[in-house]
């Protein structure tokens, strides 16, 4: 009988509401941590919470052994959505980095509150997680307020850590690579 707890556990990606961008961390640490794997960008209904939560469904199908995730923006989101559909697959743990506050404004350029709304996005949920995650947000982050992402993390039972000033954690903001990430997934292993 082959012990689970003892395989290296693949790493699932799960990005936000930009999906796969080249210079991305997520997008960094998957080419450079195997095993990993990414949840496939969405060919239509691409604001679509039920989309996306299905896309995390048919990644996590592909993979055997454990898992942890890795979620940033929106993504911590969809999987705050995945685990409040009733989510069945365990997971060994997840990051969730710079969680975007969808029921706050966001910045021009991203959807209205109404419209993420009507896409299922609205509330967010705030069950605790069935595994152990970690909520790292920094404090001048322009899509959440450094409070809103420590209520998200009690709210679902995570640890909560502060960046600093990290923005949004994006290239945007002047991240590529976030070793960081790597520090906690090795503590959720």
């Amino acid at each position: 009988m082959i012990d689970m707890n003892s395989m290296t556990p693949t790493v699932l990606i799960v990005p936000g509401l930009r999906e796969h961008v080249p210079d991305h961390w997520q997008t960094l640490l998957a080419a450079k941590l195997p095993p990993a794997c990414s949840v496939a960008p969405l060919e239509h209904d691409k604001l679509s919470c039920a989309a996306r939560v299905d896309a995390i469904d048919r990644a996590l199908a592909t993979i055997e052994g454990p898992v942890i995730i890795v979620a940033h923006s929106a993504g911590a989101m969809m999987v705050a959505h995945w685990v409040a559909r009733g989510a069945t697959r365990e997971v060994r743990g997840a990051l969730l980095a710079a969680p975007a506050d969808l029921e706050t404004p966001m910045p021009a350029g991203y959807p209205a509150i109404d419209v993420l709304k009507e896409h299922g996005w609205l509330p967010i949920p705030r069950g605790r997680l069935p595994f152990p995650s970690i909520v790292a947000a920094g404090c001048n982050d322009p899509l959440t307020r450094l409070d809103r992402a420590s209520e998200f993390a009690q709210a679902w039972g995570s640890r909560f850590v502060e960046l600093g000033e990290v923005g949004h954690l994006n290239p945007a903001s002047g991240h590529g690579e976030w070793p960081r990430a790597e520090e906690f997934i090795r503590e959720l292993s």
